[in-house]
């Protein structure tokens, strides 16, 4: 979809043609003496429309309105949340196979944030998977004309929005895909397809190259499946080669049964999204090809697929680690953690300011957070921050969750170094507890996203999340430089939490 930015009053706007006309009624409106600023006007007057964000009125072949259709639409404070709960909140109307052409029009004051947001929310109201249909159910709008009141101060906004659109989108479109046509091989090949953009390079490793790695556990991951793993390396080359890269691990586990430990059958469709970390980081880097910010960045992902097979790694089986260190496998279906701790300890010879991983890592997370906030775990106090308010920014929430040592406890193993899962209590934890042993000194935050990355039911698909926040911690790096802190321990105790 083509978008355009277009300095636009109510006034102008009322002169567009297009199939729909959709005018954001923020706070504190002043009317003009145009037909649209009348009408507005009126309805909120007789009390037909309110300016609270999403609240909204249609209208067919308006008198002195160019467009067919016309929607008014409360944008509450202008902010970026209630610009994007706004346009969401009409998204049907833009969805409508017979919009081809829509033209959003911010009456008052238009911040980069909101006209960002808006950008963003028509591409997700607009959004149609269709590579694997024979019926081509084709996205009926093909432009997008976002009018504010002075392009120029718009524009940083409308550019970050186009962007993070193209990044989310080629997310979305990875993560659904099913697992026969997003195969480890095919996502290594869709990496190679981002080194065509300005800056960004990529490397390809097979089987053999990770075994000379020493990468056990992530081998024994993908033991089980006649699909050969590929290890990914993405790099994005904005600054000045002796400055840290920030380094994004992606888990990639194109399908999940579980193996041995298999899974029950109903919703097992769905774990063709348990590679969402490595589409996220995918994303991330089709955005940063267009928005070119001074900030180096280096993505790794572990690709494979996770079967029941006479090969397949077992309960009680011990691997060793690129690490060195030593893990008894107690169930096979907690993979994710297992081919991302090699990733880790490869991303330390990078030197990197900061390392995130982005996995769908446990169901502990979604019952714990719910399809809201993706779980964030961190051993810096600065990194978390960092990631949370970017998160704010950009309206992909995360939520910090604790860290004390003694939820490794659990983690103890007879056997080996450690064993693999540690019980349902606290299972997110856990799984960030046992992360945490292979990133060392190195300032690290574990993204939990398997409550946030995809939507089941009706609505079922993927979600792009979190490229948004990633994009925004990013270029706040590239604002204000990286530099690397020391780490602080993690407390021994937590204080009892509040209820919110």
């Amino acid at each position: 979809m083509n978008f355009d930015l277009k300095t636009l009053e109510l006034a102008a706007a009322a002169s567009e043609k297009c199939d729909l006309l959709v005018a954001l009624i923020p706070e504190g409106f002043k009317p003009g003496q145009d037909a649209l600023s009348a009408l507005a006007a009126l309805a909120l007057k007789n009390g037909d429309l309110s300016v609270k964000a999403g609240k909204h009125l249609q209208m067919y072949q308006a008198p002195a309105i160019a467009a067919r259709r016309v929607v008014l639409v409360g944008s509450g404070d202008g902010s970026a949340r209630a610009a994007r709960q706004a346009v969401l909140a009409v998204g049907a109307a833009v969805r409508a196979p017979q919009t081809k052409r829509v033209v959003v029009c911010v009456a008052g004051a238009a911040k980069p944030a909101a006209v960002c947001a808006v950008v963003q929310a028509v591409a997700e109201a607009s959004y149609v998977y269709t590579s694997t249909k024979s019926k081509v159910e084709a996205r009926g709008l093909n432009r997008c004309v976002v009018g504010v009141p002075n392009a120029a101060d718009a524009r940083e906004g409308f550019d970050s929005g186009v962007a993070l659109v193209a990044g989310v989108e080629f997310a979305r479109e990875w993560g659904n895909r099913p697992a026969n046509h997003a195969t480890p091989t095919l996502l290594a090949n869709a990496a190679k397809t981002l080194a065509k953009l300005p800056r960004v390079q990529c490397k390809v490793l097979g089987p053999a190259e990770v075994a000379r790695l020493k990468m056990g556990a992530f081998l024994a991951v993908a033991r089980g499946s006649e699909e050969p793993l590929r290890f990914i390396e993405l790099r994005y080359n904005g600054a000045a080669k002796d400055k840290a890269p920030v380094v994004l691990v992606g888990k990639g586990i194109t399908f999940d049964t579980g193996g041995i430990s298999i899974k029950p059958a109903p919703e097992m469709d769905e774990m063709k999204f348990d590679m969402c970390g490595a589409a996220s980081v995918l994303g991330v880097f089709r955005a940063l090809g267009e928005l070119q910010p001074a900030i180096n960045v280096v993505g790794l992902i572990p690709a494979c697929e996770n079967m029941p097979d006479g090969r397949a790694v077992k309960p009680g089986d011990v691997v060793t680690s690129m690490s060195g260190q030593t893990i008894e496998i107690l169930n096979t279906d907690a993979e994710g953690r297992l081919v991302l701790c090699d990733a880790l300890t490869y991303a330390a010879r990078f030197k990197p300011a900061a390392v995130v991983d982005i996995a769908t890592l446990t169901g502990a997370c979604v019952i714990a957070l719910g399809g809201v906030r993706s779980g964030l775990f961190a051993n810096n106090d600065a990194l978390a921050s960092a990631l949370q308010d970017a998160g704010n920014e950009a309206e992909d929430l995360c939520w910090r969750m604790p860290l004390d040592d003694d939820y490794a406890d659990g983690l103890k193993s007879n056997f080996a170094d450690m064993g693999n899962v540690a019980g349902r209590a606290g299972g997110s934890i856990t799984a960030a507890k046992f992360l945490q042993k292979f990133v060392g000194d190195m300032p690290w935050a574990h993204l939990d996203i398997a409550g946030t990355a995809w939507k089941g039911g009706a609505a079922k698909g993927s979600t792009g999340r979190p490229v948004g926040l990633l994009v925004q911690y990013l270029l706040n790096q590239a604002q204000a430089p990286v530099s690397r802190p020391a780490v602080k321990p993690a407390a021994k105790r937590s204080p009892r939490a509040k209820a919110v």
